[in-house]
């Protein structure tokens, strides 16, 4: 049983996302690093989901962590799932979108800001709402 809110087939995901976006959303994939454009954004507003459109990181919370990946100190209270990944031999908390169950990338205890968590995300799971 599917427990998102935004249900949809693979053949719906593939027509409203681009290849890029299916691959590491909903094949959990990851873009190479400093390739993604919201690495290096600082603007005011929302990172929101690029699948569903739900709201995930406010722009107060990004800061640039050097990783190649956009960084973000928390998330939107509620809005990100929290999942074990033992891939690839690590041991990891891997993030989803907690509306549509896309993958967002992961998150760290080896933050630099006061919280002490990084957020580690590929820019292609975002979408970047100006306020």
């Amino acid at each position: 049983m599917n427990e998102n809110k935004v249900n949809k087939s693979e053949a719906e995901w593939k027509k409203v996302l681009n290849d890029e976006q299916f691959r590491i959303l909903r094949k959990k994939g990851t873009e190479m690093p400093f390739s993604g454009p919201l690495n290096t954004h600082f603007e005011e507003g929302i990172y929101n989901c690029a699948a569903c459109k739900a709201p995930l990181f406010k722009s107060d919370t990004k800061f640039n962590s050097g990783c190649g990946w956009p960084s973000f100190d928390a998330a939107i209270e509620g809005q990100v799932k929290y999942v074990l990944d033992k891939t690839h031999g690590m041991l990891r908390t891997e993030i989803l979108c907690q509306s549509c169950g896309g993958h967002l990338g992961h998150v760290f205890n080896d933050g630099p800001t006061a919280s002490g968590t990084r957020y580690c995300v590929n820019s292609v799971s975002l979408d970047f709402k100006k306020s």
